[in-house]
Protein backbone atom coordinates (compact mmCIF):
# COMPACT_ATOMS: atom_id res chain seq x y z
CA UNK A 1 0.00 0.00 0.00
CA UNK A 2 1.11 3.48 -0.89
CA UNK A 3 0.98 6.17 2.02
CA UNK A 4 2.06 9.77 1.59
CA UNK A 5 4.14 11.10 4.06
CA UNK A 6 3.83 14.47 4.97
CA UNK A 7 6.95 16.65 6.69
CA UNK A 8 6.71 19.16 9.01
CA UNK A 9 9.47 21.48 10.23
CA UNK A 10 8.68 23.18 13.76
CA UNK A 11 9.88 23.54 17.06
CA UNK A 12 10.35 21.69 20.24
CA UNK A 13 7.42 23.88 21.90
CA UNK A 14 4.98 22.97 18.83
CA UNK A 15 5.61 19.26 18.52
CA UNK A 16 2.42 18.19 20.49
CA UNK A 17 0.49 21.24 18.04
CA UNK A 18 1.60 19.69 15.14
CA UNK A 19 1.10 16.09 16.21
CA UNK A 20 -2.48 16.88 17.09
CA UNK A 21 -3.02 18.40 13.80
CA UNK A 22 -1.71 15.27 11.88
CA UNK A 23 -3.88 13.16 14.11
CA UNK A 24 -6.57 14.98 13.30
CA UNK A 25 -6.50 14.76 9.63
CA UNK A 26 -6.43 10.70 9.86
CA UNK A 27 -2.52 9.58 10.34
CA UNK A 28 -1.49 6.21 10.05
CA UNK A 29 1.67 6.61 11.92
CA UNK A 30 3.47 9.52 13.20
CA UNK A 31 7.62 9.73 13.44
CA UNK A 32 9.16 12.27 15.58
CA UNK A 33 12.95 13.99 15.43
CA UNK A 34 14.09 15.98 17.70
CA UNK A 35 18.20 17.47 17.93
CA UNK A 36 17.21 17.99 21.74
CA UNK A 37 17.57 14.25 21.70
CA UNK A 38 20.87 14.28 20.25
CA UNK A 39 21.94 16.98 23.09
CA UNK A 40 20.67 15.07 25.58
CA UNK A 41 22.46 11.72 24.22
CA UNK A 42 25.57 13.17 25.22
CA UNK A 43 24.52 13.79 28.60
CA UNK A 44 23.28 10.34 29.42
CA UNK A 45 24.14 7.95 27.10
CA UNK A 46 23.30 4.83 29.06
CA UNK A 47 19.73 5.56 28.46
CA UNK A 48 19.63 5.09 25.00
CA UNK A 49 19.07 1.89 22.95
CA UNK A 50 19.50 2.95 19.64
CA UNK A 51 19.61 6.46 18.17
CA UNK A 52 19.52 7.02 14.48
CA UNK A 53 22.78 7.90 12.63
CA UNK A 54 21.03 9.83 10.26
CA UNK A 55 19.47 12.25 13.16
CA UNK A 56 23.17 13.35 13.20
CA UNK A 57 23.72 14.57 10.09
CA UNK A 58 20.18 16.48 9.92
CA UNK A 59 20.67 19.97 8.73
CA UNK A 60 17.59 20.95 10.29
CA UNK A 61 18.22 22.86 14.05
CA UNK A 62 14.49 22.48 14.33
CA UNK A 63 12.12 19.40 15.32
CA UNK A 64 10.79 17.55 12.56
CA UNK A 65 7.42 15.51 12.63
CA UNK A 66 6.40 13.47 10.30
CA UNK A 67 2.84 11.73 9.52
CA UNK A 68 1.60 9.08 7.43
CA UNK A 69 -1.79 9.37 5.03
CA UNK A 70 -3.60 6.93 3.06
CA UNK A 71 -3.86 7.63 -0.96
CA UNK A 72 -7.46 9.08 -0.95
CA UNK A 73 -9.47 11.45 -2.73
CA UNK A 74 -9.44 13.93 -0.39
CA UNK A 75 -6.33 13.76 0.05
CA UNK A 76 -5.08 17.50 -1.69
CA UNK A 77 -7.56 18.86 0.55
CA UNK A 78 -6.34 17.42 3.91
CA UNK A 79 -2.40 18.44 2.98
CA UNK A 80 -4.34 22.25 2.40
CA UNK A 81 -5.96 21.99 5.55
CA UNK A 82 -2.52 20.26 8.07
CA UNK A 83 -0.73 23.14 6.16
CA UNK A 84 -3.52 26.31 7.24
CA UNK A 85 -3.96 24.60 11.10
CA UNK A 86 0.09 24.69 11.15
CA UNK A 87 0.02 28.46 10.05
CA UNK A 88 -2.31 29.27 12.64
CA UNK A 89 -0.45 27.98 15.66
CA UNK A 90 0.77 31.35 16.75
CA UNK A 91 -2.60 32.33 17.44
CA UNK A 92 -1.66 29.50 20.61
CA UNK A 93 1.33 31.72 21.68
CA UNK A 94 3.35 29.02 20.36
CA UNK A 95 6.72 29.08 17.60
CA UNK A 96 5.56 27.35 15.26
CA UNK A 97 9.26 27.54 13.66
CA UNK A 98 9.94 27.35 9.79
CA UNK A 99 6.16 25.70 9.92
CA UNK A 100 7.06 23.96 6.50
CA UNK A 101 4.94 21.23 4.85
CA UNK A 102 6.40 18.85 2.21
CA UNK A 103 4.75 15.25 1.19
CA UNK A 104 6.75 12.43 -0.32
CA UNK A 105 5.39 9.28 -0.92
CA UNK A 106 6.14 5.86 0.69
CA UNK A 107 5.58 2.01 0.87
CA UNK A 108 3.67 0.56 3.92
CA UNK A 109 6.74 -2.28 4.02
CA UNK A 110 9.37 0.26 4.07
CA UNK A 111 8.23 2.21 7.19
CA UNK A 112 5.52 0.23 9.13
CA UNK A 113 8.08 -2.50 10.37
CA UNK A 114 11.89 -0.72 10.38
CA UNK A 115 11.01 1.78 12.93
CA UNK A 116 10.29 -1.28 15.57
CA UNK A 117 14.34 -1.53 15.56
CA UNK A 118 13.86 2.03 18.01
CA UNK A 119 11.74 0.71 20.21
CA UNK A 120 13.32 -1.59 23.10
CA UNK A 121 12.28 -2.33 26.75
CA UNK A 122 12.89 0.72 28.69
CA UNK A 123 13.46 0.77 32.33
CA UNK A 124 12.31 4.45 33.85
CA UNK A 125 12.26 5.56 37.64
CA UNK A 126 12.88 2.47 39.95
CA UNK A 127 10.73 -0.61 39.16
CA UNK A 128 8.92 0.48 35.76
CA UNK A 129 9.79 -1.32 32.78
CA UNK A 130 8.13 -0.30 29.19
CA UNK A 131 8.16 -2.91 26.65
CA UNK A 132 6.99 -3.50 23.15
CA UNK A 133 5.04 -6.71 22.95
CA UNK A 134 7.80 -8.21 20.09
CA UNK A 135 10.44 -7.97 22.65
CA UNK A 136 11.92 -10.07 25.43
CA UNK A 137 12.14 -9.42 28.64
CA UNK A 138 13.33 -10.91 32.02
CA UNK A 139 11.15 -9.64 34.47
CA UNK A 140 14.05 -8.66 37.88
CA UNK A 141 12.76 -8.71 41.38
CA UNK A 142 10.22 -6.34 42.13
CA UNK A 143 9.74 -4.82 38.73
CA UNK A 144 6.79 -3.94 37.29
CA UNK A 145 6.55 -4.45 33.42
CA UNK A 146 3.92 -2.65 31.25
CA UNK A 147 3.52 -3.46 27.70
CA UNK A 148 3.00 -1.06 25.21
CA UNK A 149 2.70 -1.09 22.03
CA UNK A 150 2.64 2.51 20.09
CA UNK A 151 1.52 0.85 16.77
CA UNK A 152 2.46 3.32 14.04
CA UNK A 153 2.77 6.15 16.24
CA UNK A 154 6.46 6.43 17.49
CA UNK A 155 8.11 9.84 18.67
CA UNK A 156 11.81 9.92 19.69
CA UNK A 157 11.29 13.67 21.04
CA UNK A 158 8.50 13.52 23.25
CA UNK A 159 9.26 10.20 25.82
CA UNK A 160 10.31 12.66 28.37
CA UNK A 161 6.94 14.17 29.46
CA UNK A 162 5.67 10.57 30.06
CA UNK A 163 8.93 9.60 31.65
CA UNK A 164 8.65 12.20 34.47
CA UNK A 165 5.21 11.22 35.54
CA UNK A 166 5.95 7.66 35.40
CA UNK A 167 8.49 8.76 37.87
CA UNK A 168 6.35 10.65 40.05
CA UNK A 169 3.45 8.33 40.12
CA UNK A 170 5.89 5.94 41.83
CA UNK A 171 6.48 8.06 44.44
CA UNK A 172 3.08 9.33 45.25
CA UNK A 173 0.46 5.97 43.75
CA UNK A 174 0.05 3.13 46.40
CA UNK A 175 -2.27 0.33 47.38
CA UNK A 176 -5.90 0.99 47.36
CA UNK A 177 -5.50 4.86 46.19
CA UNK A 178 -7.81 6.21 43.70
CA UNK A 179 -6.39 7.80 40.33
CA UNK A 180 -7.32 10.19 37.74
CA UNK A 181 -5.24 10.29 34.40
CA UNK A 182 -6.41 13.64 32.07
CA UNK A 183 -5.24 12.90 28.35
CA UNK A 184 -4.51 9.25 28.60
CA UNK A 185 -3.56 8.81 25.52
CA UNK A 186 -2.13 5.21 25.06
CA UNK A 187 -2.99 4.85 28.69
CA UNK A 188 0.42 4.11 29.51
CA UNK A 189 0.00 6.46 33.22
CA UNK A 190 -3.44 4.64 34.11
CA UNK A 191 -1.90 1.46 33.90
CA UNK A 192 1.27 2.13 36.09
CA UNK A 193 -1.55 3.61 38.15
CA UNK A 194 -3.04 0.13 38.63
CA UNK A 195 0.06 -2.14 38.31
CA UNK A 196 1.85 0.68 41.30
CA UNK A 197 -1.35 -0.62 43.38
CA UNK A 198 -4.36 1.74 42.70
CA UNK A 199 -7.54 0.27 43.57
CA UNK A 200 -9.02 2.43 40.68
CA UNK A 201 -7.72 4.16 37.55
CA UNK A 202 -9.72 6.56 35.11
CA UNK A 203 -8.37 7.83 31.86
CA UNK A 204 -9.50 10.15 30.08
CA UNK A 205 -9.06 11.43 26.25
CA UNK A 206 -10.84 13.61 23.87
CA UNK A 207 -9.32 11.93 21.11
CA UNK A 208 -11.22 8.89 19.70
CA UNK A 209 -8.14 6.83 18.60
CA UNK A 210 -6.55 7.30 21.68
CA UNK A 211 -9.70 5.54 23.74
CA UNK A 212 -9.35 2.53 21.24
CA UNK A 213 -5.48 2.48 21.62
CA UNK A 214 -5.56 3.09 25.65
CA UNK A 215 -8.78 0.25 26.05
CA UNK A 216 -6.39 -2.14 24.15
CA UNK A 217 -3.41 -1.61 25.99
CA UNK A 218 -5.42 -1.68 29.13
CA UNK A 219 -6.58 -5.19 28.33
CA UNK A 220 -3.01 -6.44 26.96
CA UNK A 221 -1.53 -5.58 30.60
CA UNK A 222 -4.50 -7.51 32.58
CA UNK A 223 -5.73 -4.44 34.58
CA UNK A 224 -9.26 -4.04 32.91
CA UNK A 225 -10.95 -4.72 36.47
CA UNK A 226 -9.18 -1.13 37.64
CA UNK A 227 -8.64 0.78 34.53
CA UNK A 228 -11.90 2.35 32.90
CA UNK A 229 -11.01 4.22 29.72
CA UNK A 230 -13.81 7.58 29.10
CA UNK A 231 -14.10 9.95 26.07
CA UNK A 232 -14.30 12.69 27.82
CA UNK A 233 -12.92 16.82 28.27
CA UNK A 234 -10.75 17.34 31.55
CA UNK A 235 -12.48 15.69 34.59
CA UNK A 236 -16.00 15.98 33.02
CA UNK A 237 -16.41 12.39 33.10
CA UNK A 238 -15.26 11.66 36.41
CA UNK A 239 -17.20 11.64 40.14
CA UNK A 240 -15.86 11.82 43.36
CA UNK A 241 -12.24 12.53 44.18
CA UNK A 242 -8.87 11.08 43.63
CA UNK A 243 -5.42 10.11 45.76
CA UNK A 244 -3.87 11.35 42.51
CA UNK A 245 -4.55 13.50 38.95
CA UNK A 246 -2.19 13.19 36.76
CA UNK A 247 -2.03 15.68 33.02
CA UNK A 248 0.57 15.21 30.67
CA UNK A 249 -0.87 17.56 28.26
CA UNK A 250 0.67 20.91 27.16
CA UNK A 251 0.87 24.22 29.59
CA UNK A 252 -1.81 26.13 28.36
CA UNK A 253 -4.52 23.05 28.97
CA UNK A 254 -3.21 22.55 32.66
CA UNK A 255 -3.72 25.96 33.70
CA UNK A 256 -7.49 25.60 32.17
CA UNK A 257 -7.47 22.52 34.44
CA UNK A 258 -5.75 23.95 37.33
CA UNK A 259 -9.09 25.79 38.55
CA UNK A 260 -10.87 21.90 38.66
CA UNK A 261 -7.94 20.49 40.89
CA UNK A 262 -9.07 21.33 44.07
CA UNK A 263 -12.94 19.78 43.59
CA UNK A 264 -11.49 16.39 42.61
CA UNK A 265 -8.57 16.39 44.70
CA UNK A 266 -8.40 14.40 48.01
CA UNK A 267 -7.02 16.39 51.28
CA UNK A 268 -3.61 14.97 50.67
CA UNK A 269 -3.46 13.81 47.59
CA UNK A 270 -0.82 15.09 44.75
CA UNK A 271 -1.22 16.70 41.37
CA UNK A 272 1.32 15.43 38.71
CA UNK A 273 1.51 17.28 35.65
CA UNK A 274 4.10 17.40 32.65
CA UNK A 275 3.68 18.39 28.92
CA UNK A 276 5.38 21.74 30.25
CA UNK A 277 8.05 23.52 28.02
CA UNK A 278 10.78 24.83 30.14
CA UNK A 279 9.50 28.56 29.00
CA UNK A 280 5.85 27.89 30.07
CA UNK A 281 6.83 26.61 33.43
CA UNK A 282 6.23 29.83 35.73
CA UNK A 283 2.51 30.54 33.98
CA UNK A 284 1.49 27.09 35.06
CA UNK A 285 3.33 27.59 38.66
CA UNK A 286 1.18 30.77 38.83
CA UNK A 287 -1.99 29.00 37.80
CA UNK A 288 -1.53 26.59 40.26
CA UNK A 289 -0.47 28.34 43.16
CA UNK A 290 -3.56 31.06 42.23
CA UNK A 291 -5.84 27.62 43.24
CA UNK A 292 -3.53 27.08 46.37
CA UNK A 293 -1.77 24.44 45.35
CA UNK A 294 1.83 24.42 46.73
CA UNK A 295 4.59 22.84 44.33
CA UNK A 296 5.75 20.07 46.51
CA UNK A 297 8.43 18.24 43.46
CA UNK A 298 9.79 19.96 40.32
CA UNK A 299 11.71 17.57 37.02
CA UNK A 300 13.56 18.72 34.12
CA UNK A 301 14.30 16.32 31.43
CA UNK A 302 15.61 18.26 28.32
CA UNK A 303 13.61 20.63 27.42
CA UNK A 304 10.45 19.95 29.28
CA UNK A 305 9.47 20.33 33.07
CA UNK A 306 7.13 18.19 35.02
CA UNK A 307 5.44 19.63 38.68
CA UNK A 308 3.72 17.58 41.65
CA UNK A 309 1.86 19.94 43.64
CA UNK A 310 -0.65 19.66 47.16
CA UNK A 311 -2.87 21.33 48.24
CA UNK A 312 -2.31 24.09 51.05
CA UNK A 313 -3.60 23.20 54.13
CA UNK A 314 -7.49 24.48 54.61
CA UNK A 315 -8.04 24.69 50.67
CA UNK A 316 -9.85 21.22 50.28
CA UNK A 317 -13.50 22.00 49.12
CA UNK A 318 -15.83 19.60 50.12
Amino acid sequence: MKWIEVQIKTTTEAVEAVSNILYESGVGGLVIEDPNDIIMLNKSEEDWDYVDPDLLENDFEGVIVKGYLPESEDLIDKIELIKQNVEKIPQYNLDKGLGEVTTSEVYEKDWSESWKKYYKPKKIGERIVIKPSWEEYSKKDDEIVIEIDPGMAFGTGTHETTSMCLIQLEKHVHKHDIVFDVGCGTGILSIAAAKLGAINAIGVDLDDASIIVAKENVRKNGVSNIVQIRHGDLLDKVEGKANVIVANIIAEVIVKLAKYIPEYLLEDGVFITSGIILEKENLVKDALEKEGLQIIDRMAMGEWVCLAAKLKEGNNHA
